[in-house]
């Protein structure tokens, strides 16, 4: 098998090929344009978005060239792959504000040279395509049952399948020829849900142009207790600093279960397969380095190193009682509040800790709240300005969750 794809199923990339053979002896003869799709329908992408850059950047590594695909115009649309209802829609112009940006993250962490990555959108060959034309040359080689076969339309069919989201096939499979066609590319990736839309490209690429092509799906990620990847108290682990801090961001790999900081390696970071086999076979306390170590990497890719120094920092603080306490998230308070005394309940509201008082009550009840160390017992307690620490009062929710308040500066 071709050394790239090797890698790639070593690291927990592979899930199907539509033909391993046929796609290694073509790597094998040179380099392959390849691409992989994103429709910006929000401003940010999220963790699970980047499974397919990372294998785009360890194919660009083997030499091949990778096409990051923007979905200006199947953004409009909406993929209807493992969606339960249909998305909904937003404005031309919110959809080109949020290319922008995800063009943008999605830079920093491809690097997008031109030659061996670049982008593309779809908007420029869909937005103005003349329907009937489109139907007569592009629709007549689809067959609606065999589109009704495949999983991401037939999961869809009790709940409702809008005829809008049945076109998206159509124009993904149009996205895969246009690709062909300006840039000879011959192979689409992305995750395992994609594999219905992928093998229709394939298969009109085919048609129209008499052409082999190939598709490779990766997994939709999971931790080991089953539950969707990225997945976190507050939503999705956003790659916007402004939607989900680094200090966040860290802390949701350095809090990953035992059983998937092995696979998180290897699928998330850049290191040596020896050396990610090395830190997930760690025991114990020591496997705490190697989660530390894999937050850092993650968080360094998608955020920078001076970030996730950052980001090791507060975590050292909070949980070592070491590092820099100032990295910790931060929420100013007013000090008239203070000053006056402010409930617990109140407090750890206004720290972000809990979104209701409610919630505070609850967690106080638990025994899962502390301020400045010390556990919260009375769920009536006042606090005041002479429970300030060096300026700061930190406060805990459970044994990971940890916020620092200071007094608001004029």
């Amino acid at each position: 098998m071709n050394n790239a794809l090797t890698v790639l199923k070593e690291r927990g990339f592979v899930q199907q090929c539509t033909d391993f053979e046929g796609l290694s002896k073509l790597m094998d003869e040179g380099p392959v344009t390849f691409y992989v799709g994103v429709d910006p329908t929000g401003p940010s992408l999220h963790i699970g978005h980047m499974v397919p850059f990372f294998a785009l950047r360890h194919l660009r590594d083997a030499g091949h060239i990778g096409i990051a695909l923007l979905g200006g115009g199947t953004g409009r649309i909406g993929d209807p792959s493992g969606k339960t209802e249909m998305r909904k829609l937003i404005s031309y112009e919110e959809i080109d504000a949020n290319t922008e940006r995800v063009v943008k993250q999605l830079d920093r962490f491809v690097g997008f040279d031109g030659v061996h990555a670049f982008t593309a959108n779809n908007k420029y060959w869909l937005a103005n395509l003349n329907y009937i034309e489109f139907l007569r040359d592009i629709g007549r080689h689809f067959s609606v049952n065999r589109m009704l076969s495949f999983e991401a339309y037939r999961n869809r069919m009790e709940a409702g399948l809008s005829f809008i989201e049945f076109n998206y096939q159509l124009l993904q499979s149009y996205d895969f020829l246009q690709l062909y066609k300006r840039y000879n590319c011959r192979l689409q990736i992305g995750g395992d849900d994609q594999w219905g839309n992928i093998v229709s490209g394939i298969e009109l690429i085919r048609r129209v142009e008499g052409a082999e092509c190939y598709g490779l799906t990766f997994p939709l990620v999971t931790t080991s207790d089953g539950k969707k990847m990225g997945k976190t108290e507050k939503g999705a682990l956003f790659l916007d600093p402004a939607m989900t801090s680094p200090y966040e961001f860290f802390q949701y790999f350095r809090n990953v279960a035992d059983a998937d900081v092995l696979r998180f390696l290897l699928m998330f970071t850049f290191l040596p397969i020896e050396e990610c086999r090395r830190l997930g076979s760690l025991k114990d306390s020591a496997l705490n380095d190697a989660k530390e170590r894999l937050a850092w990497e993650v968080t360094s890719l998608i955020h920078g190193k001076e970030e996730a120094d950052k980001a090791l920092a507060a975590a050292r603080a909070a949980f070592r009682g070491e590092g820099d306490a100032t990295q910790l998230p931060t929420t100013e308070i007013d000090p008239i509040w203070l000053e006056a005394g402010i409930g617990v309940l109140d407090l750890f509201v206004a720290s972000g800790l809990a979104p209701s008082k409610n919630e505070a009550r609850r967690l106080i009840q638990q025994g899962g709240a502390s301020v400045n160390g010390k556990k919260v017992e009375e769920e009536k307690h006042i606090y005041s300005t002479k429970d300030m620490v060096e300026g700061a009062m930190m406060l805990r929710a459970g044994k990971k969750r940890v916020a620092r308040l200071v007094l608001k500066r004029e």
